[in-house]
Order: structure tokens, then C-alpha cells, then sequence
């Protein structure tokens, strides 16, 4: 494969300048273009063929939604959404995760430095690289599958669920088909920190599970389920009968702040073969130690089919470390891990 070719748009001349700057840094990226609004982006999609698209979802003339809505009907192009670290940021950044965005970054500015960008740019750029995206017909995203039946009972059991690129939509299909007493998840998705809030509140409107950011010891109960909040490792502990997850920052893993593995090795210590492992969709290995150790403690693993991952490498990793009980698509995931319940 050669050069990844990357179109910047953004009404921004200050971003369009940094992203341009900091992606020709790498050898296997190569910007063809930039554009200031979707008027302009259209045309040079045309005629550039870019591989990635970074995209700003708050631009004049028209906005990045309706652009990225006529973009994945007609010419879908794998797209990394720039937003604003604010909650109306991160609401349309959920909007569009749905509409078929592969992934989000944080707009550079305040804390949130050019350094640290830099990095996760070129990362979310050759996952979106990767990914499989498909013409959106329609935005059927709020339709869950039928629910599961309710559990005769809860159970001490623990259910630890890793995901990356694609994992919004993914783990969108796992969680809402669950019963209300399922037992207790806690939950690693790849995302920067301020959206994870917005998608804890945008499952909770959809599961029959309460779903909620993740605060230090916080229990994790039957019918709830913690996502760890982005820029925080998130680990499970114990006390006497009761588990509960500590928060805390600490150096990233596999270039990952939270880390799927340190959720993992954590379950497998402290929860052992009480629990159930899932690695679902994304980019590279983060989370294929961390379920090993959950299956050597006697935990169930699941692990996200290469059919319905948007990206097959996280799930591909485990398989090939011999992590995993049971390969299965996106849509049979939920069952089996209420069948291992």
C-alpha cells in the first residue's frame, strides 16, 4: 500500500495548518489537500480521491453533519471527525458516529497540546485507513435489536468489554439488547476525554442498563454499566463481596489512555473466572494480553468477528494469542454473553 492520502476540512486556517504540519512528519502519510468548507471538499474529493478525510463539524455555509449525511449516501470516504471539547461538541460528534465517522480527536488548543495531538492523528488516520465504510441508506443507528429475556437472577458475575474504531456503533449493538439486571459492565472505548460523557448519556437513553461516566470507586453492581472516562485508566477492584473501579491517570498503554489491557489484567486478578472478557472492534493490540489473562484466570472470552469489525485488529491480536472461547459477529455477541452468565 503507498501513502495514505488525507484531505483537511476545516474553516479553521490555524488547524488546517497544524494538521498539515504535523501529519507530513510521517513517511506513510501524505496530505493532497486541504478545504476550508464542504463546498470546497466536495470538488476535491472528486478529484484528489483522498483515502481519510478529517472533518470539522462546526463550519459555516454548511455544517459538517449534512455534509458527512451526503458524503456517506453517495461517496463514503472514511472520516475522522475534529470536534470541540464541549458537550455540544460531543453530542455531534455522536451524531456523527452514527451517520458512518470512523473516529474523533479534539480539536488542538487550551491543555490539549499540539504534542499530544500529533500523535493520535497519525494513529486515527491509519485506523480510518483500514476501516470499512459502506453507503449510508438510511440512519437506523436508534434501532436496537429485540431485547434478551430478563435473568431469572443476577449474579456476582463481571462483564469487562474492550473497543477502539468503530466501537461507538459496536458497542451500540452489544449493550441495548440486554436485560435490565444483566450483571455488571465496565467498559473501555478508545476516545478522548469530554466525549465520553456524551456517550455515556447517549447509551443511557438507548439500554435498558443505566449507563454512566465512571467516577473512582464507583461500584460495579448488576444493571449498570461504567465506561471509563476518556484521558483515565479505569481498573476493576475488590472489596470483601463488592467490586468497584478505581480511576487514575498514569502513563498511556499501547499509546491508550484508558487502556483496554489494564482493565483486563485487573478483571483477571480481582474477578478471575467471574467474569466475561469482549474485544471488539479497533486498531492495533491494545486489550489481546489483558483477555489472556482473563482466560488463564478461567474468565469466558469473546472477540468481535473480522466481518462486522470495522477495523480487524484488536480482536485479530487476541485470536492470535489463543485469548479467545468464541469468534462471532456483532449481532451475536450479546446472547453469548448472557448464555456464559
Amino acid at each position: 500500500m503507498g501513502k495514505i492520502k488525507v484531505l483537511i476540512v476545516d474553516d479553521s486556517a490555524i488547524v488546517r495548518k497544524i494538521f498539515s504540519e504535523e501529519l507530513s512528519k510521517y513517511p506513510d502519510v501524505e496530505v493532497i489537500g486541504t478545504a476550508p468548507d464542504p463546498y470546497v471538499a466536495r470538488d476535491k474529493i472528486v478529484s484528489l480521491k483522498p483515502d481519510v478525510l478529517t472533518l470539522d463539524i462546526e463550519m459555516p455555509r454548511m455544517d459538517g453533519l449534512t455534509f458527512l449525511r451526503k458524503l456517506m449516501k453517495y461517496y463514503p470516504v472514511p472520516t475522522v471527525i475534529v470536534s470541540s471539547l464541549t458537550p455540544a461538541g460531543g453530542k455531534l460528534t455522536l451524531e456523527a458516529m452514527d451517520i458512518g465517522a470512523v473516529d474523533v480527536i479534539a480539536k488542538p488548543g487550551g491543555s490539549y497540546s499540539v504534542g499530544n495531538m500529533s500523535w493520535q492523528l497519525v494513529e486515527k488516520i491509519r485506523a480510518a485507513a483500514k476501516a470499512k465504510v459502506f453507503k449510508q441508506e438510511s440512519n437506523n443507528a436508534a434501532t436496537p435489536k429485540s431485547p434478551i429475556k430478563a435473568l431469572a437472577q443476577t449474579s456476582h458475575k463481571i462483564i469487562a468489554v474492550g473497543a477502539s474504531t468503530g466501537g461507538t456503533e459496536a458497542l451500540k449493538k452489544v449493550l441495548t439488547p440486554l436485560p435490565a439486571n444483566s450483571p455488571g459492565i465496565v467498559v473501555v472505548q478508545h476516545m478522548p476525554a469530554n466525549f465520553t460523557a456524551a456517550f455515556a448519556n447517549r447509551l443511557n437513553s438507548l439500554c435498558q442498563m443505566s449507563v454512566k461516566e465512571a467516577r473512582d470507586n464507583d461500584s460495579v453492581v448488576p444493571g449498570t454499566i461504567l465506561i471509563a472516562p476518556g484521558n483515565y485508566h479505569m481498573l476493576l477492584r475488590r472489596s470483601g463481596a463488592m467490586y468497584y473501579v478505581q480511576i487514575k491517570t498514569g502513563p498511556m498503554v499501547h499509546h491508550q489512555r484508558p487502556a483496554v489491557d489494564l482493565l483486563f489484567k485487573s478483571t483477571a486478578q480481582y474477578a478471575g473466572a467471574n467474569a466475561i472478557g469482549v474485544i471488539l472492534t479497533g486498531m492495533g493490540s491494545d486489550g489481546a494480553e489483558g483477555l489472556l489473562e482473563m482466560k488463564q484466570a478461567g474468565a469466558g472470552t469473546i472477540a468481535q468477528d473480522e466481518n462486522s469489525c470495522v477495523v480487524f485488529g484488536m480482536p485479530k491480536e487476541a485470536i492470535k494469542l489463543n485469548a479467545v472461547d468464541k469468534v462471532l459477529p456483532i449481532d451475536q455477541i450479546a446472547t453469548e454473553m448472557m448464555r456464559m452468565v
